[in-house]
């Protein structure tokens, strides 16, 4: 079965952006793209007709679906788009159809002045259980917003990509989450931006006074365990230029404050086998909630 890139559409704001999103990233892979509607079954009693009757609802769905595809087509020439509506519970078809999917794209509502995101309970269950990556795109999200401005600082999608960041725990790092960051990179010819962040043991915290060097010395050796851990994948990907970011303290704020100037950001979470439950990490979930460029959460063992 040929892999695609699958959005879920349901006529918002949102979704529209997270179409847009979808078919550019699949022009940059060469895959086709996928609209996926999902209508909820009728809550009402069995036998009894639906309040906002079910023949204009599925109208409605194949008309709003129909015309994305038309218009995505001919803003995308290159891409093959299909479209499809399916009746179930919105989490549970979303999580399958990412299982036949090379990528998986949803929106979210924007923050307001904020910029960030609000993600939904649909969506937060999505992230926390689809073993596909899954991308978030808020409201509003242009292509311009992924590129730097022009030479006269107008917004522009003709001009370079902005780099593509990675939240990287150095102790812990996931292959998958790492491969999917560089070649994310690598398509769009830009920098990969890599965050790490980390702690200082107890023990330091309270010998800083009388040793301040003792900081020094950790700084060193989580910023050379950051270079270790990219070393293989600057190999595999020669052509992609690593920035390496290792600081003491919390990541969180850093890839928040440092998603104004990405393409798109990357961090992982850990796959869960579990059917109960919406957990995702701390990092995953601020980033989630308050970058302001595309967000792609890859699951890892």
């Amino acid at each position: 079965m040929t892999r695609t890139i699958t959005v879920g559409l349901d006529g918002s704001a949102e979704s529209r952006a997270a179409a847009e999103w979808a078919a550019r990233e699949a022009v940059l892979r060469e895959l086709p793209l996928r609209l996926l509607h999902v209508r909820r079954p009728d809550p009402g009693p069995a036998g009894e007709p639906s309040p906002h009757g079910a023949g204009s609802r599925v109208d409605w769905s194949e008309q709003m679906l129909r015309k994305t595809a038309e218009g995505l087509r001919q803003r995308h020439p290159g891409v093959e788009v299909t479209h499809e509506r399916i009746d179930g519970m919105p989490y549970e078809v979303l999580i399958k159809a990412a299982e036949d999917a090379e990528l998986l794209v949803l929106g979210s509502r924007g923050l307001g002045g904020l910029g960030g995101f609000l993600v939904g309970s649909v969506g937060f269950v999505v992230v926390a259980h689809a073993e596909q990556p899954v991308v978030l795109v808020r409201a509003g999200a242009q292509a311009a917003d992924e590129h730097e401005p022009d030479p006269a600082g107008i917004p522009s999608a003709a001009t370079h990509y902005r780099p593509v960041l990675l939240g990287l725990d150095a102790d812990r790092p996931h292959a998958s989450v790492i491969e999917f960051a560089f070649a994310e990179a690598a398509r769009r010819d830009t920098t990969l931006r890599v965050v790490h962040g980390w702690a200082l043991p107890p023990y330091y915290v309270y010998g800083l006074a009388a040793a301040p060097e003792a900081y020094h010395g950790v700084a060193q050796e989580e910023a050379g365990k950051l270079t270790q851990v990219l070393a293989p994948w600057r190999e595999k990907f020669p052509q992609v230029e690593v920035v390496e970011e290792s600081f003491g303290g919390s990541p969180s704020i850093r890839l928040v404050e440092a998603s104004a100037e990405s393409s798109l950001v990357v961090v992982g979470r850990r796959a869960r086998r579990n059917p109960l439950g919406a957990h995702i990490g701390s990092i995953a979930h601020a980033v989630m909630h308050h970058g302001t460029a595309p967000v792609a959460v890859v699951a890892h063992d």
